[in-house]
């Protein structure tokens, strides 16, 4: 045990002195203050980045320059990054200026920023664990090989939690990430990192990934835009991962951007590569140019509580600022009539962890620290199982919680037995929750169903760091649309201002995991925090999500209420 702790805390500071070595060795270009041509690149829609690229009118490396510069700056105010790729990223950005304009690149010269766990040929993916540093990949994943073939060009990979499951993203190896807007905040997670980098426009695209949020989460709390994917529809192949060959949960890789523009123009992209010719696991399906009706009002199936954890009054206030536009454009707006999101909660958080979290567990070393939102988890999984009932026994009856107390009475180890019994499960919610759509689908003119769902991300803006020790139990709104399989976007809407979120006077928690989590409810604390929406669609409906996305952004701009980010300079 000593001697895995010694070599714990060497790989840290291995990792930590190569990285500021990387840094410290950059060309001094990535030094200089911002000049006029650097301020223009920066403020280009990677379409346009594209176009000047393809024509010669923008250098390749002006652009890696530019980006570089800012994602340097960006990594000083928030430690977002982990790998500084630099020196190969110039190597690629030449090749891509060596390219016949005539070739084939929908992202020629595009900087893309990834999520540590992707995978890149000679660079280490080591996801927050001490014992991955120093193990560098043979061979690129199918992502980057796609994103190279498209003229893309990787240059910096972004921080993450340790085990990859909590919406923070702090790890002993590389440190905590701040949120942009404020520090002491969450920047999100797993993907924290790439939504601190986007938010401060040190890259405009960036690809993350999603198991039970954690693409959402970042776009949530850093004021992002994202598209979780269904499974099969992005690449992901090849990369890193806590939890290899766990498929119950779809944990999909997923786009995230600084603008909603920039989303879709990567998504179109990467559809336009064939990812079905890099990856086996892609479906072969083109990206599709879908058009939202207007013969009729859309309906819209609100989910304003999941029974667990109320919204905050910001975020509903975010939520309701949707629902009114859209009602005052004509569209319906009905209160979702669905199965339980509880019993979804229920079911996830049994088949994601249900070997016990021993596979995500299993390279910590001794007295690493995993993250603040899962170690307590881990730590309840462990409890033998007389000492789990007794616990469950307490809550419910002298606690009077039943929410609660059914999370603790599942938190275990299953047999196989057991894990295939909730798979069927699983199956049996998805065909209930199937026919909350079935009545109005998006060619339909009539019926009871809805065409898209709206509600929070979460239920609070960004956390204090190591708040989510009370709120890992907190994230249905996120984590039920994983266990279904549907394409959620989350797109900032405005931000906590903070007297007119501050709580109602007479506010009660209704239950333990309620009170926990609003003991973290600052508003006038968390003044200035990014709160958005998500807009879930039917499964491998990204292109309707995009669709929705864009008609919620532009009646928020006819109403002068269009999402500012943090500027640039």
């Amino acid at each position: 045990m000593l001697w895995s702790y010694i070599s714990h805390l060497r790989a840290c500071r291995q990792k930590q002195h190569e990285r500021e070595q990387r840094l410290a060795d950059l060309d001094q270009r990535y030094y200089e203050p911002f000049t006029a041509d650097d301020k223009h690149i920066l403020s280009l829609p990677i379409s346009a980045i594209v176009v000047g690229v393809n024509s010669a009118k923008l250098f390749t490396r002006d652009v890696l320059f530019a980006y570089g510069k800012a994602a340097r700056l960006a990594h000083l105010q928030t430690n977002c990054l982990t790998e500084v790729m630099l020196s190969s990223a110039e190597g690629w950005a030449d090749a891509v200026a060596q390219q016949p304009s005539s070739t084939a690149r929908p992202l020629a010269g595009v900087p893309v920023s990834l999520k540590d766990m992707i995978a890149l040929q000679g660079w280490d993916a080591c996801i927050g664990y001490s014992a991955h540093v120093g193990k560098p990949f043979k061979a690129h994943s199918a992502i980057v090989r796609l994103l190279l073939d498209a003229g893309a060009v990787p240059f910096v990979k972004t921080n993450v939690p340790t085990t990859l499951l909590s919406f923070e993203s702090s790890n002993d190896v590389f440190g905590t990430t701040e949120n942009p807007h404020k520090k002491g905040f969450s920047p999100g997670g797993s993907s924290g990192g790439e939504g601190a980098l986007l938010a401060l426009g040190g890259s405009r695209i960036g690809v993350g990934t999603d198991v039970a949020g954690s693409v959402r989460a970042p776009a949530h709390y850093s004021g992002v835009y994202t598209i979780r994917s269904s499974m099969y529809r992005f690449p992901r192949t090849g990369n890193a991962t806590c939890m290899p060959g766990q498929e119950a949960i779809p944990a999909t890789h997923s786009p995230m951007a600084r603008t909603l523009e920039d989303l879709e123009t990567f998504w179109r992209a990467v559809m336009e590569m064939r990812p079905w010719e890099y990856d086996h696991s892609v479906i072969e399906m083109p990206w599709r140019d879908v058009k939202l009706p207007t013969d009729r009002p859309l309906r819209w199936g609100v989910m304003w509580d999941d029974g667990i954890v109320a919204p905050s009054p910001a975020c509903s206030r975010a939520l309701k600022m949707v629902t009114d536009a859209l009602k005052g454009a004509g569209h319906e707006i009905v209160t979702l009539q669905s199965p339980s999101p509880y019993e979804g909660l229920q079911l996830a958080s049994q088949i994601l962890l249900a070997e016990g979290g021993k596979t995500a567990g299993g390279p910590l070393r001794t007295g690493e620290r995993n993250s603040a939102g899962i170690a307590t988890g881990f730590i309840a999984l462990g409890l033998p199982q007389w000492a789990r009932r007794i616990f469950a026994w307490y809550i419910r009856y002298i606690r009077r919680d039943p929410i609660y107390a059914g999370l603790i009475e599942g938190w275990r180890e299953k047999t196989v037995q057991e894990y295939y019994a909730l798979i069927a499960k699983r199956e049996e919610y998805r065909a209930q929750w199937f026919k909350v759509w079935r009545g109005m689908d998006i060619s339909k003119a009539s019926g009871e169903g809805v065409d898209f769902i709206l509600t929070v991300p979460n239920a609070l803006p960004a956390v204090p760091h190591g708040g989510l020790r009370h709120g890992w139990k907190a994230c249905c709104y996120t984590f039920l649309f994983s266990l279904l399989d549907y394409p959620c976007g989350v797109m900032p809407i405005t931000k906590v201002e903070g007297v007119l979120d501050s709580l109602p006077e007479g506010f009660r928690p209704r239950n333990l995991i309620e009170k926990k989590n609003y003991k973290m409810y600052n508003s006038e604390g968390m003044d200035g925090l990014p709160v958005g929406v998500q807009v879930i669609g039917q499964r491998l409906n990204e292109e309707h999500v995009m669709e929705a996305m864009k008609l919620i952004e532009e009646l928020m701009r006819r109403e002068g209420r269009k999402y500012a980010g943090l500027a640039l300079f």
